[in-house]
């Protein structure tokens, strides 16, 4: 039987290894709330893509395996904020150019908040929590990438992408430098998949501060890319 360690958990409980590829979650609201997000983008270019995103961070067994290992859970919150992020900010119509300052800075603070001993284990056991956790997350890295995207490739795009990059690469490290586990949450549950609860957060460690940063590395490619496209041109002309 799974190990019943956050019965409050939106994904219920921590799976074992053996039970966890058919842990799935088919919470109707869920899938109805899915299925409308996909009829609204299904014209765009990037919006079915960032559904599928959000389908296998909350319908697939990564959703209950990361109940239970922070690894998995951080591989959740970076598919969130780096992934189904700027899928979605690339998808929702009416981007204007804007400072990006302050979305940086909210994020930025909702991505390290979250992370927080305290309130991590707290979103852990209490579905409302968790909840406010995953929109926050998700709500304020759109806002983000949309800030990033309306830039159209020019610096300011780069440096906040930057800016985004190192700080996800920061907090990696500090995760993965820890002397100690942090979360009460992952105390028992690494134990089951073969890992020590500070291995399983050094290995999340890892992957924010690695695998974590490559979408940052992508769109800071892509803005000089299309910046140097622009000079170019007006160099033409």
């Amino acid at each position: 039987m799974p190990v019943d360690i956050l019965p409050g958990s939106y994904c219920g409980a921590a799976p074992l290894p053996e039970l966890a590829l058919r842990s799935w979650n088919f919470d109707p609201l869920l899938l109805a709330g899915l299925l409308l997000l996909l009829v609204a983008l299904r014209n765009t270019r990037t919006g079915p893509t960032a559904v599928a995103v959000l389908v296998l961070a909350f319908v697939s067994p990564l959703c209950a395996i990361s109940v239970g290992l922070f690894s998995a859970r951080v591989v959740h919150h970076v598919l969130l904020v780096a992934v189904a992020a700027p899928l979605l900010a690339a998808a929702l119509p009416g981007r204007r150019p804007s400072g990006a300052a302050l979305p940086f800075l909210v994020s930025t603070a909702l991505l390290w908040v979250w992370h927080l001993p305290a309130a991590y284990d707290l979103a852990l056991s209490d579905m409302a929590v968790y909840w406010i956790m995953q929109l926050t997350l998700l709500g304020s890295a759109i806002w983000f990438w949309r800030t990033v995207l309306s830039a159209q490739g020019g610096i300011d795009a780069v440096l906040w992408s930057l800016a985004g990059l190192m700080q996800m690469g920061a907090l990696g490290a500090l995760l993965t430098f820890a002397p100690m586990p942090l979360y009460a949450a992952h105390a028992l549950a690494p134990l089951d998949w073969g890992l020590t609860p500070l291995a399983d957060q050094q290995l999340g460690g890892l992957i924010m501060w690695v695998p974590a940063m490559l979408p940052y590395a992508a769109m800071i490619a892509l803005s000089a890319r299309r910046g140097w496209r622009a000079g170019a041109g007006r160099g033409v002309a």
